[in-house]
Parts: structure tokens; sequence; C-alpha cells
């Protein structure tokens, strides 16, 4: 035999040995009996994801084809098995209950090679435990309410926005963009203690690194299949998501940002701030204590995701909130009746305290975060074996990714009866009483919550009071209805949300 010939039955052996063990593994869940689809060769059950479908479709669709049959059902994330959990005590144990099993989310990140990757989101183990304890200052109550003000100031402008394009006879406008503005206009002040201007102007620096931040990639579906299906191997080959632009972006404006108020000896109780103080050991209590120093890398990675995480959010789920009540005015009356009076008990001061007493406004909050999931699963990693109580042959494996259907569990009608309406009623005080904390998972639950849940309430709710004390919102020509959405991974609706906005002044 030629060494040609050797060589070529070598590496027909080779493709040969690698296509057996990736058929075996997209044969797991067969081989173990529980329920799951065909999956594709290369997609697993991810066909058509960002094309045809996107992730929250999936999801709902293999959450809805398989409850009742079992505590969890089996999928494939791309090449990789993985468990989709239908039973709500199986949520409760993995988010609360056996928390310290399921405390990693085994997503992909690289802090030495992709630094904007190593934030508190992605970090897994004594990286993530040492991060929120050092975070969690930052997201008190007492920090909320010393940054209202803050809050306010933006409002102010959003008002001041506002009136400018209705002076020009304009009524109708895209109002996601209108609250990206804002909220991107909320974290520069809060966060980073920057004017970033985009309600003046929508191409300010930091909104259209935000928009890149939603529509840029690094790399194409292949790749982006491998490192989510393979994140270990993707570290040890140094491989990268974050697109360069934008992690350049955010580590000039962040060592920027230190240079600046070191040599102005500038100090604010903002996020910055903070972050500084761990950038200078501070919080060590001791040298081999987990709570080390900040890196200016590290702290970059934290600042972009209080960006990332309280400006897309926020927003558009502030745009979904208009777009409901612009369908059911009466809700929207009822909202502004209750600002209206609250305001007035207040000594017509909106205070912090204030905006806590509003409870019809935490209820249309609620029902547009149940209904508009912006995060439509939550994702765990078993740190070992994990026999579901009462189902010996239900059985999370090691490393196995545990994904928990968000949206699934908010259009379940079993929990939420006609689950297509857009009903606030569902979040009473009583009726909530009636269910269980995992059935609403808008900021996920237990330990590893969402840490910015305060922050992102609070921008929500001081945008709605500014918004409708003075305007009232209809449908136009341009409002989709019913909503269409992106095939994105996060819940954007598709073509922006368009609304008609006239002052309350002029109202017939």
């Amino acid at each position: 035999m030629s060494a040609f010939a050797f060589l070529i039955a070598v590496l027909l052996a080779l493709l040969s040995f690698i296509y057996y063990l990736l058929q075996r593994r997209m044969n797991y869940w067969r081989y173990r009996g529980i329920p799951h689809d065909a999956p594709h060769f290369f997609a697993g059950n991810l066909k058509g994801l960002m094309k045809t479908r996107s992730f929250a479709e999936i999801l709902r669709e293999i959450y809805t084809h398989h409850r009742g049959s079992g505590p969890f059902c089996g999928y494939y994330l791309f090449q990789r098995p993985a468990v989709l959990v239908l039973d709500r005590a199986l949520i409760k144990s993995i988010l609360i209950k056996d928390f310290s099993n399921f405390a990693d989310r085994g997503i992909f990140h690289n802090e030495k090679d992709d630094p904007l990757t190593g934030h508190l989101f992605r970090l897994d183990g004594k990286q993530w435990r040492g991060l929120r304890n050092k975070l969690t200052p930052t997201f008190t109550s007492g920090k909320m309410k010393f940054m209202f003000p803050t809050i306010l100031k933006v409002a102010d402008q959003l008002m001041v926005a506002v009136e400018k394009r209705l002076a020009s006879d304009e009524h109708v406008w895209d109002w996601k963009e209108m609250m990206a503005c804002f909220t991107t206009d909320v974290i520069g002040n809060c966060a980073f203690g920057i004017e970033c201007n985009s309600l003046q102007d929508p191409n300010a620096e930091f909104r259209v690194m935000g928009r890149k931040l939603i529509g840029s990639r690094r790399h194409g579906p292949l790749i982006n299949a491998f490192i989510n299906s393979f994140p270990n191997m993707a570290r040890r080959l140094r491989m990268a998501i974050m697109p360069q632009e934008i992690t350049d972006f955010f580590l000039r404006i962040v060592r920027e940002n230190i240079e600046y108020r070191e040599r102005n000896g500038v100090h604010g109780n903002d996020f910055m701030s903070i972050l500084m103080e761990l950038n200078k050991g501070k919080h060590l209590k001791s040298e081999n204590d987990q709570l080390r120093a900040l890196s200016v890398s590290e702290m970059t990675a934290q600042a972009f995701v209080f960006f990332v995480a309280g400006f897309e959010t926020s927003s558009t789920t502030l745009a979904f909130a208009l777009y409901e009540l612009a369908l059911q005015t009466d809700l929207q009356e009822r909202l502004r009746k209750e600002i209206e009076e609250t305001i007035q008990r207040h000594n017509d001061e909106f205070t912090y305290e204030c905006m806590e007493d509003m409870q019809y406004m935490k209820q249309v909050l609620s029902e547009t975060q149940r209904k508009y999931p912006i995060a439509p699963n939550l994702m765990r990693q078993a740190a070992a074996d994990y026999v579901v109580p009462g189902h010996p042959k239900y059985v999370i494996r090691k490393g196995m990714m545990v994904t928990i259907p968000t949206i699934g569990i908010h259009y379940d009608p079993e929990i939420y009866p006609d689950p297509e309406k857009f009903d606030p009623e569902r979040f009473s005080v009583e009726a909530v009483k009636l269910r269980d904390s995992v059935d609403w998972l808008p900021f996920g639950d237990g330990p590893r919550n969402c840490i910015g849940m305060r922050f992102g309430q609070m921008q929500m709710r001081v945008g709605l009071t500014y918004l409708l004390r003075r305007y009232k919102f209809t449908p136009c020509a341009q409002t989709q209805i019913p909503m269409e959405f992106q095939k994105t991974f996060p819940l954007f609706p598709q073509g922006g949300i368009h609304l008609k906005v006239e002052p309350i002044e002029t109202r017939t």
C-alpha cells in the first residue's frame, strides 16, 4: 500500500470514528428512553434557529409537546444533549432547594481572549460567587433610592424629546427605539457617570454601540454552534464571541473613565465608583480570599453586562407595555388614574416611596414580562449526577446543560388561563399568593436571580409614570396586530413598536 493510500485509509477511519461518536451522542436520549424529538444531525433540535424560528418558539414548542410526560424531556442543544425541565417542582429544586448542584450556567466565557465574557452572568464556580458578593451592595434598595433622582433627570429629557417630535407634528414613531434611547441614557448616567445624549441624538456613540450589540456577530452559525456545543474546547482553542469593535469600545470607555475620576478626584455613589473600589482591593478580607481586587478587564466586563442587561431588557419591556396599554385603553386609563392618585397622596411629588406604592403599575409590568419574557429561558449546568426525586429513570448527568423554559411556563394554560390575553389581574396580591414563585421567571429565582432586578423595575416604573401622566397612546396603521417577533435569541418585536401619541390635554 502506498503512503498516500495509507493516509487516505487513516483519514477515512478517523472520520468514521468521529461520525460514530457524534451519532452515538445524538442518540443519547433514545438509548435512555427519555421523551424527546428526533434531532437534526448538526443542529440538534434547533434547526432553523434565527432563520425561520426563534429560540423562544423552539422552547415553547418542545415544552408544549412534552408537558406532562415526565419531570423533564431531552433535547439537543446543537450537538449537545441537554435537559428541558417540564415539572415546576423540579424547577424549584434546581433554582432553590438543590441550587448547590446547579449554581453554574455552563455557557461560554473566556476572560483572557474575550474579556467582555468574564462577567457575572457567564462566570461559574468560585469566580461567580466572589463576584456576586462584591457586586451585591450595588443593588440594595438604598443604592436604588440614591440613583432615583438621576433617572428622573433622564425622564425629564425623555419628555423634552417627545415634545420636540410633537412640535414638528409627528405623532407616530417607533417606541422600541425611543425607550432604548431612554434606558441607554439612564444606564450611561448610573453605571458610567456619562451623559450619553441618546434622546437628543439617536446616533450618539452609546446608542450606536447598543444596536451593534444586538445585531453583530463575530462568527457565523457553524462556529457559534461549535462554541455553544463545546464551550470548554472553544476556550482551550482561545476562541472569542464578542466582536472586537465592541470589546475595544468598552475597554476604552472604562479606562478613560477611571483615568478621569482618579485625575480629578471624582467619586460618585454609582456602579463605576464601586468597581473602582474593587479595583483597588478595598473589599479584600485576606490574601487568599476570593474577593480579590478586580482588574480593569474584569471591571469592564461587569460594566458591559450592566449596560446590556439594563438598557435592552428594560427598554423592550417598556415598549411592550405601551403596546398592550394602547390596545386596551381602559387599562391605560386605570394605570394613569393610579399614578395621579398616588402622587397626590405624596404631596404632589413623585418620590421613590410614591413609585413603590403603585400596585397596579407593578401588575401591568409583571404581566408584560409574563407575556413577553425578553430572555425566554434560564440555563444551568449540573455539577454532579442528579437523580430526580421519585423518578429513578430521570438522571441529569454531571456537566449536562439544563434549560428552564420561561416562555413555556409563562404560556402554560394550567398556570395562566388564556395565556395570549394581556391581563394584569393575574398579578393582583391575591392571585400571586396562589402561585409558586417559579411560575414567573423574568428575573430568575433563587441565589442566582437577576442582581439588577430592583434597578430594572425602577427605571421601567419611572418611564411609564412620566409618559402616562402626559400622553395617551393608541394603535395606528403601522402597529402590528398581532405582534410579530424577530428570530433572534431575545424576544424582540419585528420592525419595532409604532404607536400614536397625543398630549393628554387634547383628549376628546
